[in-house]
C-alpha cells in the first residue's frame, strides 16, 4: 500500500525515486544489499518529504557519497534519502566565508577555498566523502578538521523543520558531532583564514601526495576502519598485532595501511564484519586495547 501512495506523492512533487535498489553502487566499499526504496530530492522538497515519510510512520535514513558506511547485505528497511540533488556552493564572501548545500563533495569545496586563497581544510584533500557526512562524523586528517571551519548549519528535524545551529551547539568531538541521527544537514557556512592561494594549493598538494603513499586510495574501501585509540594509531596496531595482508573472504587488510580494509573481490559485509572482530579480538589480545568502530554500519539486521 505504502509503494502506491509513496509514487503518487513523489510524482507530485517531482522527486526522483526507485524501489528495491542495490546499494553497492552507492557506497565507496561497492558492499550493501537492497534499500527498499531510494529517494532522490532537492533540498526544497526535503521539508514535504520527510513530513509525509514521518506520517507514513517509513523509516528513513540520509547518505551522501556511501562513503564511511558499510551497508549490510540484509539490507536497508524504509527509505534512503540521497543529498546527491544538494550539491552547490550557494555563496563566497571576500572575507573567507562560503556556504555549500551538504551533498558538495569535500574535494570540491577544497579545491574552491584554494581558488579563493581560503585556509583550514587542506589536510582534509583525499577524503571522498560529502560536507553533510564530514560533518556528521567531524572528518579529519593531518591535525585538520571540518569543526575548525564550521561557523554555522541549518538542518532539517525530523518533523521538517529547518533549524540554524552555530558551531558551539555541535559540541564537535574526535570523529564525532552531536547531531541527531535523524536530522538531516541541509547547508553550512564556513569561516576560513584568508591566504595566499598559491600557499593553499602547496599544502594541498603536499598533503595529498603524502596520503597517496600510505592509504589506498584507489581501492574499494570506507576509508578508517577504527577509530584512533588515545595516544596511539589504530593502523599501526593493527599492524603490529600481525593483521596486515589478513583477509577473510573477498576482504582484506590493505597491505599499505592497516586500518584501511579493502573489498578486493567481491567481499560481501560479513566477509567485513568477521575481519573486523577478528583484528578487534587481535589487537584485544596483544595490547588490551579495545578498537572502537569508525564507520558506521546501516541495514536490517534478519
Amino acid at each position: 500500500m505504502i509503494s502506491k501512495i509513496l509514487t503518487e506523492f513523489c510524482r507530485q512533487y517531482n522527486i526522483e525515486m526507485s524501489f528495491n535498489v542495490p546499494m553497492a553502487p552507492y557506497t565507496s566499499l561497492k558492499i550493501g544489499g537492497k534499500a527498499e526504496i531510494a529517494l532522490f530530492p532537492e533540498e526544497e522538497k526535503l521539508p514535504s518529504l520527510i513530513k509525509f515519510l514521518s506520517e507514513q510512520k517509513v523509516p528513513f535514513i540520509f547518505l551522501g557519497f556511501g562513503t564511511n558506511v558499510l551497508v549490510l547485505d540484509s539490507g536497508i528497511e524504509g527509505a534512503v534519502i540521497f543529498t546527491n540533488k544538494l550539491n552547490k556552493i550557494l555563496n563566497i564572501t571576500k572575507e573567507g566565508q562560503l556556504e555549500a548545500q551538504s551533498g558538495c563533495s569535500l574535494t570540491k569545496l577544497i579545491n574552491t577555498a584554494a581558488k579563493f586563497g581560503f585556509s583550514g581544510m587542506e589536510g582534509l584533500v583525499g577524503i571522498p566523502g560529502s560536507l553533510g557526512g564530514a560533518i556528521a562524523g567531524n572528518a579529519g586528517s593531518f591535525s585538520y578538521e571540518i569543526a575548525n571551519v564550521i561557523d554555522s548549519i541549518t538542518i532539517l528535524t525530523a518533523d521538517g523543520i529547518n533549524k540554524t545551529l552555530k558551531k558551539k551547539d555541535l559540541y564537535f568531538q574526535y570523529r564525532r558531532s552531536s547531531l541527531s541521527p535523524d536530522s538531516l544537514i541541509l547547508r553550512a557556512t564556513l569561516s576560513f583564514t584568508v591566504e595566499d592561494s598559491y600557499a593553499v594549493k602547496k599544502r594541498i598538494s603536499e598533503f595529498y601526495k603524502e596520503k597517496r603513499q600510505k592509504q589506498p586510495l584507489d581501492k574499494h574501501s570506507a576509508g578508517c576502519v577504527f577509530k584512533n585509540p588515545k595516544d596511539s594509531y589504530a593502523g599501526k596496531l593493527i599492524e603490529e598485532a600481525g593483521c596486515k595482508g589478513m583477509r577473510v573472504g573477498g576482504v582484506e587488510v590493505s597491505s599499505l595501511h592497516a586500518n584501511y580494509f579493502i573489498n578486493a573481490n567481491n567481499g560481501t559485509s560479513e566477509d567485513f564484519l568477521s575481519l573486523m572482530e577478528i583484528t578487534q579480538k587481535r589487537v584485544s589480545d596483544f595490547f588490551g586495547i579495545e578498537l572502537e568502530p569508525e564507520i558506521k554500519i546501516i541495514g536490517k539486521n534478519i
